[in-house]
């Protein structure tokens, strides 16, 4: 049986089929509300249940605690709704017209960034091209019916390739991408997906903070805001174990020196002795705050492991001053097992 969602407090309506999720029902309507893994695992569509009743599917425990369920939280990535519900959430209007495709691409490059990061560029047939906001991703479609999750690494305007950036996690689809994946090869996508992508309304010192392959989105909406001839000031924190693991480094090095408006600090957190270090060590997300620590007029962009961009929301809101509706993120969460 159908069931009625209104969002607050837009009070925007859409219907919702029997077992769909809110999250779901709301994008086959054409509303887009603020997610990211769509597996319940990042908590970015976390919203408030004002009315009714949901089933609230399967979750990490770490995106929505016992306690913020008591207080009338639920992830509408798995929510779905039990009778008409009237739920409250952060609604974004500038991906709403971006049509979610299923599309064909072939492996058109493979490059090896570092020993454990691969880039991979797709090449759509020839007469199609994918609308897309930078910093959103893909879902590359395996054929036992699983998903691999991948943002886009190229801005809209560069739009000929579409570049990922693929860590080996040593797992059967990254150990496949690099042991046996080869150029031509064909692969099947779902994508754009997210709603990580730049807030072009705002004049905001933004702060970038990235993890490992988390600079894969950053770099789009770099790349989409120099295009656009943002004048905004950026500032990109980069946190990785080693050396070798800013694996784009000379790029961002050039973004600096090129684009007075941009400021790069990369940030490591177990460097090698042969790396011979002398730039800032530690947790990423520390770096930012001993450089700004009121960042009440900033907004945030966080996208790598779940455990910084948690502390990073967390620390920056209760201790820098950063208001929440600020921290826009995009979480690198593995799929939550079915119950």
């Amino acid at each position: 049986m159908p069931n009625q969602v209104t969002l607050k407090p837009s009070d925007h309506v859409f219907t919702a089929k029997s077992g769909e999720t809110i999250l779901d029902a709301a994008l086959r309507e054409g509303f887009v509300i603020s997610y990211g893994c769509r597996n319940g695992a990042c908590g970015t569509c976390k919203g408030r249940l004002l009315e009714g009743a949901v089933d609230y599917g399967s979750y990490q425990a770490s995106a929505l605690s016992d306690a913020e369920k008591r207080q009338g939280l639920a992830l509408f990535c798995q929510a779905k709704p039990l009778c008409d519900v009237v739920i409250e959430c952060r609604e974004v209007g500038a991906s709403k017209d971006i049509q979610i495709r299923t599309l064909p691409a072939r492996v058109q490059k493979l490059q090896r960034l570092a020993p454990d990061i691969m880039l991979v560029e797709l090449k759509l047939p020839a007469s199609e091209r994918l609308q897309f906001m930078a910093g959103q991703y893909i879902d590359i479609l395996l054929k036992d019916g699983s998903r691999r999750s991948f943002s886009m690494a190229n801005a809209p305007h560069d739009d000929a390739l579409l570049q990922l950036h693929m860590r080996n996690y040593g797992g059967p689809f990254s150990t496949h991408v690099f042991t046996k994946m080869k150029e031509r090869d064909i692969l099947r996508f779902e994508g754009p997906l997210g709603t990580f992508y730049l807030r072009e309304n705002s004049e905001k010192p933004a702060i970038l903070l990235a993890s490992g392959t988390g600079f894969a989105p950053i770099k789009a909406l770099v790349e989409h805001a120099f295009h656009a001839h943002c004048a905004r000031p950026l500032i990109l924190y980069w946190g990785a174990r080693t050396r070798a693991d800013l694996y784009l480094n000379d790029l961002a090095e050039r973004w600096a020196h090129e684009h007075n408006n941009f400021k790069y600090v990369p940030v490591l957190s177990e460097p090698h002795a042969e790396d011979h270090w002398s730039g800032r060590s530690g947790l990423v997300h520390q770096a930012v705050m001993k450089d700004i620590a009121d960042m009440s007029g900033c907004q945030v962009y966080a996208c790598g492991v779940p455990v910084m961009v948690e502390s990073a929301r967390r620390d920056f809101t209760t201790q820098c001053g950063l208001p929440e509706e600020e921290f826009f993120s995009d979480a690198f969460t593995p799929a939550t097992p079915a119950a």
